[in-house]
């Protein structure tokens, strides 16, 4: 909860969702390790914001979080470049694949199902029930809960929820992993002074629970709502995209960044000078390309990328539009609160 306003969904979400996940990681034998991090300031100019983060977490309840001197920060991250910085006890990682299919797994051992690879092609409500067409066949429920992510607008439109001013954006997080070689330079985490102007954290170094360093994400603009690789595009939904009048207003005033973002992208040597903000050792030798991921920003009509948890709800439709980090950290606080939503209806 370091980098979210205290009292906010968010904060309160994250640090509620924090303990809840590491109970079910200890229940349920899910590999996961408090490792801590260290977020690293490289400038002096960056100290204002340290400060701020710092506050943010004492605000949030984090104990044991504290400045560090340089000399006490290379004691935990030998290779690193810093003239200041926060050491976070309480973060961890974990096996989120195996949070995954565990969930999966007790669904299932509750009389439910799940089916995958199965696209909503229309939704029909009538008074008292929810059907969903999709390409392996109908669904009929009391209640819909959408939380379609990189579709959940579209799917929120099917619902006949008013959806204009909102759009969801995809910004792909590319990574490169360390050579094994050179894992030897990161022990756990390693994090920048986040930009207050730009709505990412960053790129970082990250020890992966099975063992391996990624190294990033950046942050671009996909070309298609799936779009994972560099070379995706989908004519439809690009021009959707750049047609939504918030997107236009937020490319005006975050061109500058967005092209940075791009150039990282088709760029490994302006990758590596991003990292090597963190770790001035790091080389283009060092790296090779990792995988990528694909967020779901909900995106305004003004250009502003909504910071919170977007939650829709009607009679027996409950639209999860925006759930962004930390949702996977907070799965479960966010899960009970939409369940309590969805018990209200029955």
């Amino acid at each position: 909860g370091i980098y979210y306003k205290p009292g906010s969904l968010k904060a309160d979400n994250c640090r509620i969702g924090k303990q809840a996940m590491e109970r079910f990681c200890l229940e349920h034998g899910v590999p996961h390790d408090i490792c801590g991090k260290v977020i690293v300031a490289t400038r002096e100019q960056e100290r204002p914001q340290l400060d701020k983060i710092l506050s943010n977490g004492q605000e949030n309840g984090l104990t044991g979080i504290r400045k560090i001197s340089p000399a006490e920060a290379r004691e935990k991250e030998p290779h690193i470049n810093v003239v200041e910085a926060l050491w976070v006890p309480q973060t961890g990682i974990i096996d989120y694949v195996a949070v995954a299919q565990t969930y999966v797994k007790l669904i299932r051992a509750q009389g439910s199902e799940v089916h995958t690879g199965c696209q909503a092609t229309s939704i029909i409500r009538k008074d008292n029930e929810v059907t969903v067409e999709t390409t392996k066949g109908s669904y009929t429920a009391k209640i819909l809960i959408n939380c379609a992510g990189l579709y959940s607008d579209r799917v929120a439109a099917m619902t006949g929820q008013d959806i204009s001013n909102i759009r969801i954006l995809p910004f792909r997080g590319e990574y490169y992993q360390l050579k094994p070689e050179k894992q030897y330079l990161v022990n756990n985490l390693i994090y920048p002074v986040p930009n207050p102007d730009f709505p990412f954290l960053g790129v970082h170094y990250t020890r992966m629970i099975h063992g391996g360093i990624e190294a990033g994400p950046n942050a671009v603009l996909a070309f298609r709502r799936e779009g994972y690789s560099r070379w995706d595009f989908h004519a439809g939904e690009f021009f959707e995209t750049i047609g939504f009048k918030g997107f236009r207003k937020m490319a005006q005033q975050q061109w500058r960044y967005g092209l940075d973002e791009l150039y990282r992208s088709y760029s490994k040597a302006a990758f590596v000078r991003a990292l090597q903000h963190l770790i001035p050792s790091v080389t283009a030798d060092d790296l090779e390309r990792g995988g990528a991921g694909v967020r779901a920003m909900a995106c305004d009509a003004q250009g502003k990328l909504s910071d919170e948890f977007l939650i829709f709800e009607d009679k027996n439709v409950i639209n999860v539009c925006n759930a962004p980090s930390p949702a996977a950290t907070a799965s479960l606080a966010i899960g009970k609160t939409i369940a309590q939503k969805a018990l209200e209806r029955i």
